[in-house]
């Protein structure tokens, strides 16, 4: 069992090495396809010892074997949350048809959410074609297909008719395009029952999120923009792997 789950974390590992790949040629503006893989600071064309998921980045210090510029600490973290992401997934739905269709959908929130952290942006070829996925594989899902479109017309509209009042009280944009478009895939995977928990958690996350940023020494004012895609994504995932639970504890506490 100890062998089976530590092929798993590796296979995760090596799906977040991609997801980097994905995340900094998007923000460069680069085919994921070519050039091979290289640093990006210098160009050195990586070998393949450098190109181990987190091991690499031990071995070589976090520096680049080349011009010994500072590696990202993104990359390590990315690999490392979609290892854990991956044992997760198996862990709760096994070797399905609904661990497959998920780990695709996290794969796509972590790689959006990285780069909405560097960019501001959820990029539309990530948040529409996953939320095709969801609601085309919907049958997968526990929820099922009624839930997942409920779901995820529920989350679009709220968030659509958000973005549009604040535009129209306030005159300026205070909710991405992207966000609402994200909502489409996050609905369908947590169906209308799971949407209103994982908006008030993300919201939580958001909070907590600003303060350790102001407790770290940022300004945070009213007008200071805080990428919302990653706090959405980290509550559906949350929800996903845990929403049972969630609602155990809610249970136990409004009726005890």
């Amino acid at each position: 069992m100890e062998v089976l789950y530590a092929g798993i974390f590796i296979f995760g590992l090596c799906l977040g090495s991609f997801y980097n790949v994905c995340i900094v040629r998007y923000l460069n503006e680069e085919s994921i396809v070519w050039p091979p893989s290289h640093c990006p600071q210098c160009g050195h064309k990586l070998s393949w010892w450098e190109n181990i998921p987190i091991l690499s980045f031990i071995i070589l210090r976090g520096r680049c074997a080349s011009c010994k510029k500072k590696i990202s600490w993104l990359y390590p973290i990315v690999e490392f949350t979609s290892g854990l992401l991956t044992i997760a997934l198996y862990w709760k739905f096994g070797l399905s048809m609904a661990f497959g269709l998920y780990l695709i959908l996290f794969g796509i929130l972590i790689v959006a959410s990285f780069i909405d952290i560097q960019s501001f942006l959820l990029p539309d070829i990530l948040t529409i074609p996953g939320g095709v996925l969801a609601l085309g594989f919907s049958f997968f899902l526990p929820i099922g297909p009624k839930m997942a479109f409920l779901g995820a017309g529920s989350g679009f509209l709220l968030f659509l008719l958000i973005q549009k009042g604040y535009k129209w009280t306030k005159g300026k944009d205070g909710l991405g395009g992207g966000d609402v478009k994200l909502m489409i895939m996050l609905g369908a995977m947590v169906g209308l029952k799971g949407l209103p928990l994982v908006i008030f958690v993300s919201a939580l996350l958001a909070l907590l999120g600003s303060v350790v940023l102001v407790c770290r020494g940022k300004k945070i004012e009213a007008e200071t923009a805080i990428p919302y895609g990653p706090f959405l994504s980290l509550a559906t995932v949350l929800y996903v792997l845990s929403g049972d639970m969630w609602f155990e504890v809610y249970k136990s506490l409004a009726f005890h």
